[in-house]
């Protein structure tokens, strides 16, 4: 069984479970996930299966959008609403609509973000949760991230008693991004304390919340023989990739890694990115410039060495 499924992971499970649930469901040990969510969050999870495995990477270096929300006047230890209360700046007025706009597109483009302490990055050889869970204090590397489109999608809402104001949002960002930090950094703009206090995922490795099935659904799949309906092709994993379809001749060549010129695919220019190498239709093998031969290609994955797997 290979291919790809992309899995909807429903709030109160972490990624990890996802993927132990699946394996007993599914009797098969080789099973990953692209892109960890808190178990708060619920959304895409694309979930990769026998062979699809191989195509992990790629789908973790795709885009990923998601809806939340962002409550201004109190921060929390893990930046989200599962965390303790460290901070609190009670709002006397609510903040203008063209206000939290202007913040919001300042946030937008190549930014820099300094990871949450309950994240998973690792400094000295510790995750930063480790840390954190142990109140130990650690300097965080500061990280790029890529964020295309990061808007209000609802009307601000004002909460006098508490001193809060909170609205939705929706975020289109590269690998990499911690949304929760984009709502603190959102408060920062505008000089108070602010924690992200929902997230979804609604789509991630090029798949989205209408492609997804929950757990429930691929069991009863799997117990009513149908389980090849819900699996995706691991050509879904490098559609981003340009496709180079190759010859009985080229594909011996490939299967066994060889390293070759760019113009044996047919190619007139030096790709500047991976290229997905197809033979009879399936993805054989990911070739990619080499970094020293200007004019040679080599092979970064190779996915099937033969063409009935």
């Amino acid at each position: 069984m290979d291919g790809i499924l992309p899995l909807w992971k429903e709030r109160g499970q972490t990624s990890h479970d996802c993927v132990f649930k699946l394996r007993k469901i599914l009797h098969m040990k080789k099973i990953g996930h692209s892109g960890t969510l808190d178990p708060d969050v619920d959304g895409v999870l694309p979930i990769c299966i026998g062979k699809g495995t191989k195509v992990v990477e790629y789908l973790v270096d795709s885009g990923k959008i998601y809806t939340g929300e962002i409550t201004l006047g109190f921060s929390t230890t893990t930046e989200d609403r599962s965390g303790e209360v460290v901070e609190v700046t009670p709002l006397a007025k609510p903040f203008t609509v063209a206000e939290i706009d202007q913040a919001m597109a300042g946030l937008t483009g190549k930014i820099t973000q300094i990871p949450p302490m309950y994240s998973a990055v690792k400094v000295n050889g510790k995750r930063l949760y480790e840390y954190a869970r142990a109140n130990e204090e650690v300097q965080r590397p500061k990280r790029q991230a890529v964020i295309h489109t990061f808007e209000r999608i609802s009307e601000p809402v004002f909460d006098e008693t508490n001193g809060t104001q909170s609205w939705r949002f929706k975020v289109s960002c590269g690998k990499g991004t911690y949304v929760r930090t984009l709502a603190v950094d959102t408060g920062i703009a505008l000089g108070v304390a602010s924690h992200m206090s929902d997230l979804t995922r609604l789509a991630s490795g090029g798949f989205t919340k209408e492609q997804s099935v929950t757990i429930a659904e691929v069991r009863e799949a799997m117990e009513n023989g149908r389980i090849n309906e819900l699996l995706l092709p691991i050509e879904y994993g490098v559609q981003a990739f340009p496709k180079v379809i190759i010859d009985e001749a080229l594909w011996q060549k490939v299967k066994n890694g060889m390293r070759l010129p760019f113009t044996s695919f047919g190619l007139q220019e030096r790709p500047t990115t991976p290229v997905a190498l197809y033979y009879q239709q399936k993805v054989v093998s990911i070739y990619m410039p080499h970094p020293s031969h200007q004019e040679i290609l080599k092979p970064a994955k190779v996915i099937r060495t033969e063409i009935g797997e």
